[in-house]
């Protein structure tokens, strides 16, 4: 297999993201698993979280008594996920090629993870890998930018996120260009030296998919009971929706 993006990019991520960007988007991650995923999991369940990125996810679940693996295409993402979750195992390796024996009770992926797999034929080998790491009767759990989540901007850009501390400051933009349907997150990040102020650019090229396409290559790896709900873990969509979690398992 052939991958075309190998990810090491994101380590240049790894600190910002370890600073800010994993903490905030931890919290409203954990509310859905508690309404969507764990009350199905047994005590001491067996979870992998895929692109784990810095690891606050999984310091949650460690704290609730879960066992914890965690897997990231970022070296330096796994170094801090195993400051953060010391307790838990962490790997380095690419979704799209990993291979884990049949063991876990549940496989996550949060934060959009999955939108930095490029093209719906490696999505669908992440599926797959997904589907032979877990067991008999257990679930999968991935949240993900729509396409229409991607198609407002413009090529010029637009702002979607900002901070701006002490030490650090961060803007993050969206792009897309719509005669190729691709996008890129692109992202300066300021850091508070010893010397002074230091900037770092990185461009992350981004892929949404619709939710009809994403059904049908869970349901041809073999996923079972799929369902999508919105933002707030409720199956009522509305057109505006452009950022859903879906859930599915392997019978």
């Amino acid at each position: 297999m052939t991958l075309l993006n190998t990810y090491s990019e994101y380590d240049a991520w790894a600190w910002i993201y370890h600073k800010t960007l994993g903490v905030r988007y931890c919290s409203p991650r954990l509310q859905i698993l508690e309404k969507l995923l764990l009350k199905h999991l047994p005590h001491q369940a067996n979870i992998l979280d895929l692109c784990c990125g810095t690891g606050q996810v999984a310091q949650h679940l460690i704290a609730k008594g879960y066992e914890l693996t965690g897997i990231d295409n970022s070296q330096k993402m796994i170094d801090y996920a195993r400051k953060t979750a010391p307790s838990g195992k962490f790997i380095v390796d690419d979704a799209r090629s990993f291979q884990l024996p049949s063991t876990f009770d549940a496989v996550i992926s949060t934060s959009a993870g999955l939108n930095h797999i490029l093209n719906i034929d490696e999505l669908k080998k992440v599926f797959e890998n997904v589907y032979a790491a877990l067991q008999e009767n257990s679930w999968f759990l991935f949240d993900l930018n729509l396409d229409k989540a991607y198609q407002i901007h413009d090529e010029q850009g637009t702002l979607v996120e900002g901070y701006i501390e002490d030490d650090y400051a961060l803007a993050i933009s969206r792009s897309h260009n719509h005669e190729s349907n691709t996008s890129c997150l692109k992202l300066a990040i300021f850091y508070l030296l010893e010397t002074g102020w230091q900037r770092s650019n990185l461009i992350c090229p981004v892929k949404g998919y619709s939710q009809p396409e994403i059904e049908y290559i869970l349901e041809k790896v073999g996923f079972t009971e799929i369902n999508v709900y919105n933002c707030h873990g409720d199956l009522e969509l509305t057109e505006s929706d452009d950022f859903v979690y879906f859930v599915a398992r392997k019978r």
